[in-house]
């Protein structure tokens, strides 16, 4: 397995986050630092990172209903909590993607890299749903204009599922995942977020999950999140609870 694969599938990070822990020098194998991440490796070649050996341990993947000015990481340096705070696991779990401090509803943490990178990736275009309550009322011109797209700072948006469910509220549909982006959207159709919530990732629903509690995913729930983005390249050693 390569080495970037290897840590991703260790629960260290993604996979795209593990080629630059191992372009950084923060990787050994056997005691010698290793930049290449397409190193062949195992569980018997000595992989450590940061000092501390790597080896692989049972998946999970749990749901988590953010609260405010909680931050998405998995360690937080100043005075918010982070989210991995909120999840009762012995394992190093860490958000899949980002939901801000400011935003709250569904996250998903892991220890597995393979899935989060596939959830995360722009190519697989998995989908998220957000329930956004806006500061004035937004017309059926504004809906369409956030449907075919709108041009922002870093480019075009995709054309997004818009949905008015009140005068001054939407849930919208976005498969890109850009800092801000709803946010960023509105704003650019003349309008403005009062309080945004994710109330989906994937085929995965908030439902009815407490503010602030964690609910570790069936095996099936993680499988069809697989499915969800078009592959069903599932770990064999992923823990059903």
């Amino acid at each position: 397995m390569r080495l970037a694969k290897y840590l991703a599938h260790c629960g260290v990070a993604s996979r795209r986050a593990a080629e630059k822990l191992i372009a950084s020098g923060r990787v050994t194998i056997g005691g010698e630092v290793v930049t290449d991440p397409a190193r062949d490796v195992d569980a018997d070649s000595g992989v450590a990172f940061d000092g501390d050996p790597v080896l692989p341990e049972a998946h999970e993947t749990w749901a988590l209903n953010k609260p405010l000015n909680v931050t998405s990481t998995a360690r937080e340096p100043g005075r918010r909590r982070a989210v991995t705070d909120l999840v009762s696991s012995q394992r190093r779990l860490y958000p899949v993607g980002r939901l801000d401090a400011d935003s709250t509803g569904l996250i998903l943490l892991t220890n597995d890299g393979e899935l989060a990178n596939v959830l995360t990736h722009p190519r697989y275009g998995v989908p998220k749903t957000y329930r956004a309550v806006l500061r004035g009322p937004i017309g059926e011109r504004e809906i369409e204009r956030l449907r075919v797209g709108v041009k922002l700072e870093d480019g075009p948006t995709a054309p997004a599922e818009v949905r008015r469910t009140g005068p001054r509220e939407i849930e919208i549909t976005i498969r890109e995942g850009r800092n801000r982006q709803v946010r960023r959207m509105l704003q650019r159709v003349g309008n403005e977020v009062a309080s945004l919530q994710r109330v989906r990732f994937a085929s995965l629903a908030l439902g009815t999950l407490p503010e602030g509690e964690a609910r570790q995913l069936s095996r099936s729930e993680v499988t069809r999140l697989w499915k969800d983005a078009g592959t069903m390249n599932s770990s064999p050693t992923e823990q059903d609870r």
